[in-house]
């Protein structure tokens, strides 16, 4: 099977979170794809995840739910574009389950009015994993945008706090 990154990063409308991690991708993968872990990882601390919705499959939900340390929640549907077991994930927001064009999102919720495709790589690295979180943006104002709110940074916590309860499995 190819590992490789389904295209080569376009710094101008793409993002990247690169790195090797002392996880089995097999713990991983049951991070990304087992609602009741990832609503436990999935948002840098202090926000949470109080909701998540999944099913893994090609124009399959994936649906979360961010609150904000405020107590504001942030719906976050999507859809599966492809699933290939400890290997690879893609979804984006842009389809609706059933690969039905989304609807508008709610105004006013920044996380919600980005529109990007996001590519979850696994692949062994020792007894680790190299990790790779692509995430694809239509246009430059997206991207810097998405850059902007903190892209690197929170999806580097997230990240981190995914290996820590991967670690507990």
């Amino acid at each position: 099977m190819n590992r490789a990154l389904i295209h080569k990063p376009d710094p101008r409308f793409d993002l990247v979170l690169e790195r090797v991690i002392d996880v089995p991708r097999k713990l991983v993968w049951q991070a990304w794809t087992q609602p009741e872990h990832l609503k436990k990882w999935f948002t840098p601390a202090p926000w949470q995840t109080v909701g998540c919705e999944i099913d893994l499959r090609p124009g399959g939900v994936f649906h979360t739910v961010m609150r904000s340390p405020e107590g504001q929640d942030f719906p976050n549907p999507g859809c599966y574009l492809e699933v290939i077991e400890n290997e690879r994930l893609i979804w984006t927001n842009l389809f609706a389950p059933g690969f039905r064009p989304a609807v508008e999102r709610e105004a006013g919720k920044e996380c919600a009015a980005l529109n990007f495709t996001a590519v979850i790589t696994l692949e062994d690295h020792g007894a680790g994993t190299k990790y790779t979180a692509l995430v694809i943006h239509g246009d430059e104002k997206s991207r810097a945008s998405h850059e902007e709110m903190g892209f690197h940074e929170g999806w580097g916590i997230a990240l981190d706090q995914l290996v820590a309860l991967a670690k507990t499995f």
